[in-house]
């Protein structure tokens, strides 16, 4: 008995500073990171569209933090620059991910602009990439005998939809494929360069 409430004092002791080293100061160190110039806030749409992006668990399979060239190919993946704190301002909560079952997402904007690609990915993957391992999301959309006024037609290839119909994006798919468009961190960034115990910043240009 005299000795339990030494332990549970160090125990407390420990799990004090571990908070310390891992939670507190690196939280105190990005406390000052301001947004680029270069970086939006999301839209209301793309806000949403991120929502989905969450509950879809696309973190699972996705990252979205391209690596520094000395740990990982991922600039000659063409997946951009290595990311940098500030680019996750307006992410909360981040999804930076640890899987890579897909490629990293953080510069897909960037990649493939197009609205029609990521809707036709959306629905159908393999439409794309025949070998993608991807799930589609046509809960996403609708089946339709002809389009309406307003409809987002969704160009699908025949062997992927069902014959006479058309594909109409939701609301839900038109959200993210807007979210998925605002990934672009291509600007020129400041990198935080934490070498040496350091905290100095020093411009990392689009690799």
């Amino acid at each position: 008995m005299n000795r339990i409430l030494p332990l549970v004092i160090v125990a407390l002791a420990i799990l004090a500073f571990a908070t310390l080293l891992l939670v507190a100061a690196p939280a105190a160190q990005i406390t000052s990171v301001e947004p680029p110039e270069d970086l939006q806030p999301y839209t209301p749409a793309q806000a949403r569209g991120r929502d989905h992006y969450v509950s879809l668990g696309c973190v699972y399979c996705h990252t979205q933090q391209p690596r520094d060239p000395a740990q990982g190919p991922d600039a000659q993946r063409g997946w951009g620059r290595p990311s940098t704190p500030a680019d996750y301002v307006y992410d909360q909560p981040h999804q930076l991910g640890t899987m890579r079952t897909g490629p990293d997402l953080l510069n897909v904007g960037a990649r493939l602009p197009s609205r029609s690609w990521q809707l036709t990915h959306l629905y159908q993957p393999r439409a794309i990439t025949p070998s993608s391992l991807m799930p589609g999301f046509p809960f996403l959309f609708e089946e339709k005998n002809s389009a309406g006024e307003g409809d987002v037609v969704v160009p699908v290839p025949e062997r992927y939809r069902p014959e006479g119909k058309v594909i109409v994006a939701r609301q839900e798919a038109l959200d993210l494929a807007d979210y998925l468009l605002s990934l672009d961190r291509t600007y020129e960034a400041t990198r935080l360069d934490l070498r040496d115990n350091g905290f100095q910043a020093e411009e990392a240009g689009n690799r």
